[in-house]
């Protein structure tokens, strides 16, 4: 179930909007993939490990929060290192480089998707978070329970307002998700 109220829902958002930065800009004038993983940062924890030494430890947490430029920035150049980051509802990007430790039973994943697509399904499942994955061909997927429940082409996120294909109990529901780009009102 997408979080929709207090800080996981703002936290969420801000990390789409930074999930679409990172799809539309690249880095080095390629496309990178990567991944975060919102909500119940402790039990991520405990199902992930680290695959270099993490970029982020040891940092104070009032430089870590998500919608702060200086880490958005920092996190668009760690996006070019393998790995996931970990986020809490609150914000504070706890992690970076993460191995999820993934399981495919019980997930189905539309064929063409590759293992950060699985593991980001598999992590979701396990525990209650949200994966938002942006991957190298430049779209960004929203997976919720080990199941996918948004995609969002960043040619269409200039529009501000994308419908998103959530599906609830086997059916297809379509739900208007409005956000902003950094400093906009919506």
């Amino acid at each position: 179930m997408l979080r929709e109220e207090g800080d996981q829902s703002d936290t969420l958002k801000e990390v789409i909007v930074l999930a679409v930065e990172i799809a539309r800009e690249g880095r080095e004038g390629r496309r990178i993939g990567t991944m975060f993983v919102v909500s119940d940062s402790e039990e991520v924890l405990k199902r992930s490990r680290n695959l270099i030494l993490d970029p982020l430890y040891g940092h104070p947490e009032k430089v870590k929060h998500i919608e702060d430029v200086d880490m958005r920035e920092t996190v668009k150049e760690l996006a070019q290192l393998d790995g996931a980051f970990v986020v809490t509802d609150e914000g504070v990007v706890v992690s970076a480089c993460r191995y999820l430790d993934a399981f495919s039973e019980g997930i189905s994943l539309p064929l063409g998707l590759g293992s950060r697509h699985m593991a980001a399904a598999s992590i979701t499942k396990q525990t209650s978070s949200v994966a938002v994955v942006v991957s190298e061909s430049s779209v960004v997927r929203i997976i919720d329970d080990g199941e996918i429940v948004s995609e969002i082409i960043p040619e269409l996120w200039m529009f501000k307002r994308y419908n998103a294909y959530l599906n609830k109990e086997g059916k297809k529901v379509e739900k208007e998700i409005i956000v902003s780009t950094v400093g906009e009102e919506v």
